[in-house]
């Protein structure tokens, strides 16, 4: 099945050929017989295009196993409705008052066939029943969804129908505790990124969720994810030791609290939270510290400054300093207050150097090397410049070859944009087009988006495969990344089935534009396994797409996937703010209640992370009750004077 008709989904037909759905230019009474007729004539002809479309595509069919045929089968159905620009015909069947095949996703041919069964009798005509020929209902289509969003998810929570899934944070690999807060707050899924930490910190995890699990008493299925594909840059090199102090000044300049340094043992990697920095001094001098000691440097710009020591313990020693200085390795701290026959001094052997970063504006050019840490420059003819430019490396050295000039790219999720100028053997000439007016800073593994290229990368790296022994021993559902073409999923598939693991749900994250271009191809290949979903992975997605198209993209998989009964997560930067800050934006708590069209809502870790469990908890609970899929629910609102005596009218 070609990609390019999921296309057509986003594609209005503004010229369409005779006979297509285009009504015409004077609308007649909506009763007239004449008006009716020529809708039966138009839908007739699309349900025999849907029946067509799904006769061409018998052989993607048959290899879905036997109980999501009929899913497979109504896709096909809604890929064919999805054609071609439905409006014009919508606006007529509306004035009737039919279904407008607005809400048909999950029952195509059963919806159309209503439609025509209406419109028949409008017109006097005789209509035969073909429930026989549709291969799913509007009641079954419901069961289905259900049926297959409890094997891949789980059971449904009691108060909500909406899952929810939370990222693990490493920590959660050592404390039994950190877990069960998640559990009780309303975690439903765990899951567990495999692109951090490591097999020994998995499986500690996975044992404690369901330790905590069996604690609620409730089921608690566990996510992991591939890292699969990631372009990345490369490390930098890292910046100079330099390490300055600064004391807080008011507005008048005047310090009102002094830098606080801890001095430790070189051989220590002891951090504390009271301090601004830590050093590592020689443990024979830090020995000789006491409070009240002074102790005095020349700071790296020559400068003469001063430390107080004002608390010593097993730690180390904690020094205060009101004025800002810069500390190196060779800085050499004296003691003070003695003759200087008495005076020790040590140098500083230990400050952490600062990751290396690279400054870049608009107009600059960077070259996005196969590795390589510098390039050679040249012109035009082939003749070296010897100049300067900024390198980095990318972490997929093949993909150099892959990209085109004239290709966009993107780094460290959208932040900073470019145009691919020119294609060497080994880098990659880009001129730099979108960052602040002051610039911005790449660093080392920040992610690389080429949203234009049709980049050939397996979804499954050699890393993947090693984890996979560790996925298997532990998890419920495997989250394969960046995958885009349907052999993609069937490698996966094949694997868990060669290892014993067939069982495993299978979740297709969605994050590359070709990724979405191949959905309808991508579920199908799914459909093989025993349960499968979609995760609409919207941080790569985003900028592969456009920031500016991400609502309408995010709305089409919603569509696609309800149309083969396919549980979706709704993923990426949910309620981010709450969980970082302690404190939500407007702007995502609406986001987070339109999560509710989906079968999960998967939030990130950050330090609130509990807090923004409940608070979705909250939300989906409430918006559970006036939204299903598209569907609006007409409840009864209680907000406007409605609501019997006693009762609390903010209250929905």
């Amino acid at each position: 099945m070609s990609k390019t008709l999921f296309m057509n989904m986003n594609t209005a037909l503004s010229n369409p050929p005779p006979g297509s759905l285009e009504p015409s230019r004077t609308f007649a009474s909506p009763w007239d017989t004449d008006v009716c007729l020529d809708l039966i004539a138009r839908l007739e002809a699309l349900r025999a295009d849907m029946l067509e479309r799904e006769q061409q595509s018998a052989t993607e069919l048959n290899k879905v196993r036997a109980e999501f045929r009929s899913s497979a089968r109504n896709l096909m159905h809604y890929l064919t409705l999805r054609s071609v620009d439905l409006r014009p015909l919508q606006e007529q069947l509306t004035r009737l008052g039919l279904s407008s095949l607005g809400r048909s996703e999950a029952h195509v041919l059963a919806n159309l066939d209503k439609v025509l069964g209406l419109l028949n009798r409008l017109t006097g005509q005789r209509w035969q029943d073909r429930s026989p020929e549709e291969p799913i209902g509007s009641v079954s289509s419901e069961a289905a969804l259900k049926k297959n969003t409890g094997k891949l998810l789980g059971a449904v929570p009691a108060d909500r129908t909406t899952r929810i899934m939370v990222t693990l944070p490493s920590d959660a690999a050592e404390h039994l505790a950190v877990v069960q807060d998640m559990v009780n707050a309303g975690m439903d899924i765990a899951r567990i990124n495999c692109a951090h930490d490591g097999p020994l910190a998995w499986k500690a995890m996975a044992q404690h969720v369901r330790e905590a699990a069996r604690l609620a008493h409730r089921p608690v299925k566990i996510l992991m994810d591939l890292g699969g594909p990631k372009i990345r840059t490369g490390e930098l090199p890292p910046k100079p030791p330099v390490l300055k102090i600064r004391p807080s000044k008011d507005q008048y300049g005047r310090a009102y609290r002094a830098a606080r340094l801890h001095l430790r043992p070189i051989n220590s990697q002891e951090n504390r939270d009271d301090v601004d920095a830590c050093v590592g001094v020689w443990e024979v001098w830090l020995e000789r510290l006491k409070p009240g000691t002074t102790i005095d440097f020349v700071d790296a710009r020559g400068a003469k400054r001063h430390l107080l020591v004002v608390q010593v313990d097993a730690t180390g020693a904690i020094a205060e300093c009101l004025q800002v200085a810069y500390l190196t390795p060779e800085t050499i701290l004296t003691i003070g207050g003695a003759d200087d026959k008495k005076k020790q001094g040590t140098l500083v052997c230990q400050i952490q150097s600062a990751p290396g970063t690279l400054h870049l504006q608009r107009g600059d050019v960077l070259h996005l090397t196969n590795g390589q840490t510098s390039t050679t420059v040249v012109d035009e003819d082939g003749d070296e410049l010897g100049r300067d430019i900024a390198c980095i490396a990318c972490t997929l050295p093949q993909v150099i070859q892959q990209v085109k000039p004239g290709a966009h790219i993107w780094f460290d999720d959208g932040r900073i944009g470019g145009i691919v100028q020119r294609q060497f053997s080994n880098y990659l000439e880009v001129q730099i087009t979108h960052a602040r007016e002051a610039g911005e800073k790449l660093a080392g593994d920040k992610g690389i988006n080429l949203p234009d290229s049709q980049l050939d990368l397996p979804a499954l790296t050699p890393k993947d495969f090693l984890d996979l022994q560790a996925v298997a021993a532990v998890a419920d559902m495997v989250g394969l990344s960046f995958v885009q073409r349907p052999s993609d999923v069937d490698q996966l598939h094949q694997w868990l089935v060669d290892h014993g693991r067939a069982d495993m749900g299978l979740v297709l994250k969605i994050e590359t534009l070709q990724g979405f271009e191949n959905l309808p191809e991508l579920m199908l290949s799914a459909m093989a396994a025993e349960s499968s979903g979609i995760m609409i992975a919207r941080g790569d997605l985003a900028v592969e797409c456009g920031y500016e198209r991400l609502a309408e993209v995010q709305e089409e998989i919603l569509w696609c996937a309800e149309a083969a009964h396919m549980p979706v997560i709704w993923a990426t930067q949910v309620l981010e703010s709450l969980a970082k800050t302690g404190l939500p934006s407007r702007a995502e708590i609406s986001d987070a209640g339109l999560g509710v069209r989906a079968e999960c809502v998967m939030l990130n870790k950050g330090p609130y992370i509990v807090q923004a469990i409940r608070t979705l908890d909250d939300i989906l609970q409430r918006m559970g009750g006036h939204q299903a899929k598209k569907r609006p629910l007409l409840r009864a609102l209680r907000a406007w004077g409605n609501s019997p005596a006693g009762t609390d009218n903010l209250k929905i």
